[in-house]
């Protein structure tokens, strides 16, 4: 079977040939090697290898008898440069940390390679997760396949653009305001924000830091499952994570459950969009009509969220990075520094408002999913733009207060601890990819996989087939 053949199957075809016995690790590795030393260099989405690690991990796979091996059973994944791998050069995408090994690897990593997952690559993010445009003083930008001209977003961008390009089948991400979700919608692919404690995570400067989680990115709404089944279950080492459930995401994926009563909004009545995603996403969200579900334009009050996410955000930076920016402010970027700054500057009852609007944020969102099975809208609002901005400054002639704020559309179902993804849904006459999230009710995965894959397969499903890097058009 040639590399061209294996890196255009879905990965839930591939691992039931890896326990069938019909391919081994080894097979796909060697079609990885080929297949980024063919595409990667135009996009830049693995800056780190690590194929030898690799090998003689599947060596030892194999010793195991294949019931063994794990829900993967040996299928290659990256793992996103933020998150360490031991033995593996862990950057963060900084200069600080350029050239750091380190010797233990994150909790998911141990899951992932627990359940047969095979790590051979790094791939890239922004400076710390920073931004949601992958671009570092490390290893540089990492560009958008559709169009190498723009930003493939992020801050999961080398995720997202591996799979699109071919050079991953599942790839590991995380997501705060939107990491999985905005390079999914920018690439052409599928990606979940899993609700919190889902994929069990090693905690730093907190324990119950709950803004960001880890996460799958696929090109499928059924690989995304059979990923998330990888990283899911419960970790001694995070007191949040949640225990397996009894039913696979992958066989809720599958189970045929649709929807009852479904709600569409353009903008979540907080945020500019460009019109012709609103235009693509409204299109594909009517389409659950096709299959009798009853779609309305609805939203839940979400109204405080720019006040809460940029206290709480701006709070965890500050947790995390305030020891970095007294030692090594001169090799932070600055919205790095902006972040740490801003929070730094908070006071106890800044803090005390956003955890309330949080809070009732929080109980309007359960509230309205007693009505409504899935909330959709845009995953990201606007199309991919150039890679040499370095965010969004503004959208449909609403100029942003500062740079996060054009994230508004996902931060807010961050802020309500719902799972959410975001699934190829379009593309803008240019030839641009447009992503349409789609949200549940808090750990109702199982609900999302479900309506998710009702609608991939009523619109197709539209980021199956990797496609090779396309130059700007003139």
């Amino acid at each position: 079977m040639s590399a061209s053949e294996l890196i255009r199957m879905t990965a839930n075809t591939v691992v039931d040939k890896l326990k069938r016995g019909e391919l081994k690790p080894h097979d796909l590795l060697d079609a990885l090697e080929k297949r980024i030393a063919a595409v990667d260099g135009k996009v830049n989405a693995l800056p780190t290898l690590c194929f030898d690690r690799a090998r003689k991990h599947a060596d030892a796979l194999m010793k195991k008898p294949v019931a063994e091996r794990g829900v993967l059973a040996g299928l290659p994944v990256p793992i996103k440069d933020l998150t360490p791998v031991s033995g593996v050069l862990t950057t963060q995408g900084s200069p600080i940390y350029k050239d750091v090994v380190p010797t233990t690897s994150g909790i998911v990593v141990e899951m992932i390679e627990r359940n047969g997952g095979v790590i051979y690559a790094k791939s890239n993010t922004p400076e710390f997760g920073a931004g949601a445009n992958t671009f570092n003083e490390v290893f540089g930008p990492t560009l958008n396949p559709h169009d190498t001209s723009k930003s493939a977003a992020g801050s999961s961008g080398g995720a997202a653009v591996a799979l699109a390009t071919g050079t991953a089948w599942i790839a590991h991400g995380s997501d705060m305001g939107g990491s999985l979700r905005n390079p999914a919608s920018f690439c052409g692919v599928t990606g979940i924000r899993p609700s919190i404690g889902r994929v069990a995570n090693t905690p730093s400067a907190a324990v119950d830091r709950t803004l960001g989680v880890q996460g799958p990115m696929a090109r499928t709404i059924e690989d995304l499952a059979l990923g998330l089944d990888a990283m899911s279950g419960e970790h001694p080492g995070d007191p949040l994570s949640l225990p397996v459930l009894p039913t696979s995401f992958l066989s809720a994926a599958r189970s045929g459950w649709k929807p009852k009563r479904i709600a569409y909004s353009p903008d979540l009545g907080i945020t500019p969009v460009d019109p012709e995603v609103i235009e693509l996403t409204r299109k594909a969200a009517r389409r659950f009509a096709d299959a009798g579900v009853i779609v309305e334009e609805a939203h839940p009050d979400l109204k405080e969220a720019h006040d809460s996410f940029h206290v709480l955000r701006a709070f965890d930076f500050a947790l995390t990075k305030a020891s970095l920016l007294r030692s090594k402010r001169n090799l932070l970027k600055p919205e790095v520094i902006w972040n740490i700054e801003e929070g730094l500057k908070l006071k106890v009852e800044d803090i005390e408002r956003a955890e309330a609007a949080r809070v009732a944020m929080t109980a309007r969102t359960l509230k309205f999913f007693e009505t409504y099975d899935l909330l959709l809208c845009p995953a990201t609002i606007t199309p991919p733009f150039p890679i040499g901005e370095r965010y969004l400054a503004e959208c449909a002639g609403v100029k942003f207060d500062n740079y996060v704020q054009w994230l508004a559309i996902v931060y807010a179902t961050t802020l309500v601890c719902c799972p959410a993804l975001s699934m190829p849904c379009g593309f803008t006459k240019s030839g641009l990819p447009v992503g349409l999230q789609v949200v549940a009710a808090p750990r109702a995965e199982g609900t999302l996989f479900a309506g998710a894959k009702l609608l991939e397969d009523i619109i197709g499903a539209l980021g199956k087939e990797p496609i090779d890097p396309k130059s700007p058009k003139n």
